[in-house]
Parts: C-alpha cells; sequence; structure tokens
C-alpha cells in the first residue's frame, strides 16, 4: 500500500493556503502514525523542488487521498482520470453539489460540510512550530534625499532576505487612514500592533521610533546614502541601523535579526522632547 496525499496546494492552477497545508500536514502524520507509507504531491508554483503530480506516477500507488477544500472543478476531476486505477478518498472536504463528477469519482468522501454535516476541520490536529512574527515598515521614495535615496535598491534586498527567512511577515503601515480597513485610524491602534511583533524591519524613523517605544526590537535599515533621518535617529536613541550600503549583504541583515531577536527591548528613555521644546517656546511671553 502506498498513498499519494493531495489537495489544492497540489494542483498547478490551484493554491496553497494556510488551512490547506496544515490539513495535508494533519492526514499526513495520522498515515505516518498508521505505518502507512505515502508521498504529499505540490504545486511545482508553490514548492518547485517536491514531488508533483505530473511526476506521481498512478501505477506507483495504491491510494490517492484528496485532503481539505471543496470538490469542485476540472482539476479534481483530472485527478479521477490520472489516477483512474486507485482508490480515491476525500477527507475533510466540502461538497456543495453531490452529484458534481468531482464528488461523485471518489471511492468514499469524509466531508467537513455537505449540507447536513458538520466535523472540525482537518487544520486543528496540525501541529505547528513556534515562529517568530516579523513586522515590516518600508518607507515610500523620498525625494528630499534627492540621487542620495537608494530605496528601490534597498527594499529588494531587504523583502528579498525578508522571503526566505522562516518567520511570519506582518506587513505594517506608519500612515493612518480613517476610510480604509487595512490601515490604522490612530496612532495608539498602530502601537497597539507593533506591540504584537517580535521584531520590526524598517525604513523608516518611525518604524524605528514606535517599534522601540512599544518595547519591540528592531532592525532598521536606512534607504539613504551616506545616511539619512534613520540614521540620525539612531544615534539619538543609541541603537545601531544598518546603512543603504549593506543591506544587499545578507550576512549582515542576518547577524542583525539574530541581535535583536535574544528578548524584548524595554522602551527607550525619555529626554525632554522636541515637542517639548516648541512646547515651552510657545508658552513664552
Amino acid at each position: 500500500m502506498r498513498v499519494l496525499l493531495t489537495g489544492w496546494a497540489s494542483f498547478l492552477h490551484g493554491e496553497a493556503t494556510a488551512g490547506d497545508v496544515l490539513s495535508l500536514r494533519a492526514t499526513g502524520a495520522a498515515l505516518t502514525e498508521a505505518g502507512i507509507d505515502h508521498r504529499v504531491a505540490w504545486s511545482p508554483g508553490f514548492r518547485p523542488g517536491a514531488l508533483h503530480l505530473s511526476d506521481a506516477l498512478p501505477e506507483d500507488y495504491t491510494h490517492v487521498v484528496f485532503a481539505c477544500g471543496p470538490l469542485h472543478g476540472p482539476q479534481v476531476r483530472a485527478l479521477h482520470e490520472r489516477y483512474a486505477g486507485c482508490c480515491r478518498i476525500a477527507v475533510g472536504v466540502s461538497v456543495p453539489d453531490a452529484g458534481d463528477p468531482a464528488v461523485t469519482g471518489f471511492h468514499r468522501v469524509l466531508p467537513r460540510d455537505d449540507g447536513g454535516t458538520a466535523e472540525l476541520d482537518l487544520s486543528l490536529g496540525a501541529a505547528v512550530s513556534p515562529t517568530p512574527v516579523l513586522g515590516v515598515i518600508l518607507a515610500p521614495r523620498q525625494p528630499e534625499y534627492g540621487s542620495a535615496g537608494r530605496h528601490d535598491d534597498v527594499h529588494e534586498a531587504l523583502t528579498g532576505w525578508l522571503a526566505g527567512l522562516d518567520c511570519a511577515r506582518v506587513p505594517l503601515d506608519t500612515r493612518l487612514a480613517h476610510r480604509d480597513w487595512q490601515r490604522c485610524a490612530t496612532p495608539d491602534q498602530f502601537t497597539a500592533a507593533v506591540s504584537k511583533m517580535d521584531v520590526v524591519v524598517t525604513t523608516r524613523l518611525h518604524g524605528l521610533v514606535l517599534g522601540l517605544k512599544a518595547g519591540v526590537p528592531v532592525l532598521a535599515v536606512d534607504p539613504v546614502a551616506g545616511g539619512g533621518k534613520v540614521t540620525a535617529q539612531g544615534k539619538a536613541l543609541g541603537w545601531p541601523v544598518v546603512a543603504a550600503e549593506d543591506a544587499g549583504d545578507p550576512a549582515v541583515l542576518d547577524e542583525r535579526l539574530k541581535w535583536c531577536r535574544p528578548a524584548p527591548v524595554p522602551p527607550p528613555a525619555h529626554p525632554p522632547s522636541l515637542a517639548a521644546v516648541v512646547a515651552e517656546l510657545v508658552g513664552q511671553p
């Protein structure tokens, strides 16, 4: 007996959602615990170096298990055609139309919902690993720096590096908006969001300042060659800043991230601020 474990994350034109992948993980763990040999087929767009459906020869498998997601569409129907000689089982799936050939092509369907059934989703049974959460705050182009601005190059290098990390990346924006649900409406909301991060990665001055204000270590990168306001603020705070010239070196970024992660950082001390100086000046006769 050898099982080919599949799902929507297996299809070239499918999608790999967190829930789908966790459901495949939970099903695979159950097969392993039962001592059943199995392999998982992944979409080449999601995991290029893994086993793909096109490489999984039907004669190499006795069973095909399809886990999670809705049973519908030509890709599911094609699975039945390709693996016609295998016993095909669907588990933890949604069944919007019981008469759909995508459904009836399975020898056995164990639904999570089918209009009358309501079972727990498979993803609830999957193990997950502790993973750091990185809030990412990138500055827009800043024309005031002229040709010294390296924003495009710095952001390309920084986001490319971030994409290769085993971490949860959360895009954050210091710009506030009352009618855009994707942005915070108040600085209090923004600070609350930042405070939930393990590390802030930023090229913005206020990404650095508000990250530290929230007690979160900050990997700050100055997007301006020679140093701009991020570097200056880092000096004022006594906090190190990666220079634009070093942003393309993954080793520098890896080392700085490692330095940021050991423990939460206390908020910086609050010396008399420029705002207080202005208030004092305004209050003078």
